[in-house]
């Protein structure tokens, strides 16, 4: 390990290998070559000729084939200290590799052909991985949701004690953004399109000059390209470089992602404060260095960490995209090698840690159940009055008569400490003809739960387990967590 200079904490704490290895300079140098021979394949299949001969012969393109993965990086180093131009550097260097193709490489296009086309392949690969992490959570989210749908839990509005839900009921609510957030990310990785061979403007000058302004070749041109390299289309018209909004809608996606993780991890880290669901602890792990008997719940606390990164980060790709000049600026270069990569690492770890928390959940029932009775007293109060209405009592007299009661009851508990004693008091009003027991009989939580579990299973059959069966392959992934 080096420990003399800064590494991203991304690569060496929160980034799986998979997503390292989509943003590597492996990965993104071999896509280059995988484009010049694209592009030579594809000039010599539309016949690029000079005084009658072809200029590209299949001798050059199976020399470059057999020099697509073994880039020699020491070589491409060393004539970038002297042209100070990444792709040209690489050019020379495959040209070494491939002496009878070097004459041919790159031939009439421009060097956004390699990094333009590459940043997109890479950004679409990288959407399917997040798209696999993303289906399941929302996998483990449903099972989850399943297995809970029934169990009572106190819910709550602006964090004050409201009228109950469920377990399950409350995790759909976490499924539903996901949901959202799996329909946007498919909209725009659907939507990516290479940018093809435009040009140094957009304009195909030096294709036009290539072909002899033959139209039919020229027309053809970006979507065999396209086609080899897995697209259906380029975009159909740009200037040097695809529109840098593509990014801001990429990195949209992302922060919309990361706001979803931040929200469920902030509810699952508020259930933890009161001890009713708890994120996985291990064996040996340590709370605190100061307080040995903490579970603090660092894995959520960092999905909401790792999130506000992601959501900030998405305004790089913004503000780049309005601030281009015309065909092309290079003031966007720098910002996008770290903005893009880093969204999408950032990210790739917390759907690692929401995989691995949700994974683990622990619901402390009995706390749940506590809690819920203490405050039940509150929430039966409308239905004693209807049931006294009906027997004949006046609506405004007993709504009155339970309103004061419940003050003191509310006051017996948050001054004195004491347990909520409503029910003894209601017993003992003259306002109410009620015993104690006939009371105790309001108070069976699932009697408030409304059409909690009802909306659980209509949600999870209707809505969610259709799209899980259609992603059925892309189930049963484990998230490794590193830290």
């Amino acid at each position: 390990m080096n420990t003399d200079k800064y590494i991203s904490p991304l690569s060496e704490r929160y980034s799986s290998k998979e997503m390292q290895y989509i943003f590597s300079q492996d990965k993104k140098f071999r896509t280059w070559r995988k484009l010049w021979i694209a592009l030579a394949e594809t000039e010599k299949e539309l016949g690029l000729t000079q005084d009658g001969r072809p200029v590209i012969t299949d001798e050059m393109i199976e020399e470059m084939k057999a020099h697509a993965e073994d880039i020699n990086y020491d070589v491409a180093r060393e004539r970038e200290k002297t042209v100070r131009h990444d792709v040209m550097s690489h050019v020379y260097a495959y040209g070494q590799q491939c002496p009878k193709a070097a004459g041919i490489i790159h031939l009439g296009a421009t060097s956004c052909y390699v990094g333009d086309n590459t940043d997109i392949i890479i950004m679409k690969e990288g959407l399917g991985l997040i798209r696999r992490k993303l289906v399941n959570v929302i996998s483990v989210l449903a099972d989850f949701a399943d297995r809970y749908k029934d169990e009572p839990t106190l819910a709550f509005t602006h964090f004050q004690p409201a009228q109950p839900t469920t377990v399950g009921k409350r995790a759909t609510l976490w499924i539903n953004e996901f949901m959202m957030d799996l329909d946007d990310l498919e909209y725009v990785s659907g939507s990516l399109k290479l940018l093809g061979c435009k040009g140094t403007t957009g304009t195909q000058a030096s294709f036009k000059e290539l072909f002899g302004n033959d139209r039919a070749k020229l027309d053809r041109l970006d979507s065999m390209i396209a086609e080899k390299m897995g697209f259906d289309e380029c975009y159909p018209v740009s200037g040097q470089t695809y529109s840098r909004k593509v990014d801001t809608r990429v990195l949209n996606v992302l922060a919309g992602i990361a706001a979803s993780a931040h929200k469920m991890s902030n509810d699952i880290r508020l259930l933890q404060h009161l001890k009713e669901v708890e994120e996985p602890f291990e064996k040996d792990q340590i709370g605190s260095s100061a307080m040995a008997y903490k579970r603090n719940p660092m894995r959520s606390e960092r999905i909401a960490s790792l999130s506000r990164y992601v959501m900030i980060d998405a305004l790089n790709p913004a503000v780049t995209s309005a601030t281009q000049w015309f065909e092309r600026t290079l003031d966007d270069s720098a910002n996008k090698r770290l903005s893009v990569a880093e969204g999408f690492l950032a990210l790739d770890g917390i759907l690692d840690l929401c995989i691995n928390v949700t994974n683990g959940l622990v619901v402390n029932s009995k706390v749940i159940e506590k809690h819920l009775m203490s405050e039940l007293p509150f929430m039966i109060t409308e239905n004693i009055m209807m049931d006294a209405v009906r027997a004949g009592g006046n609506r405004q007299e007993l709504h009155e008569a339970i309103r004061k009661l419940s003050m003191e009851a509310g006051a017996h508990v948050k001054r004195d400490g004491a347990e909520n004693d409503l029910l003894e008091l209601i017993a003992a009003s003259d306002d109410f003809d009620l015993t104690y027991e006939e009371l105790k009989g309001y108070m069976n939580p699932k009697d408030y739960t409304g059409r909690s579990s009802d909306q659980v299973d209509s949600y999870l059959g209707n809505v969610v387990r259709p799209m899980l069966d259609a992603n059925k392959d892309l189930l049963g992934m484990k998230a490794e967590i590193n830290v």
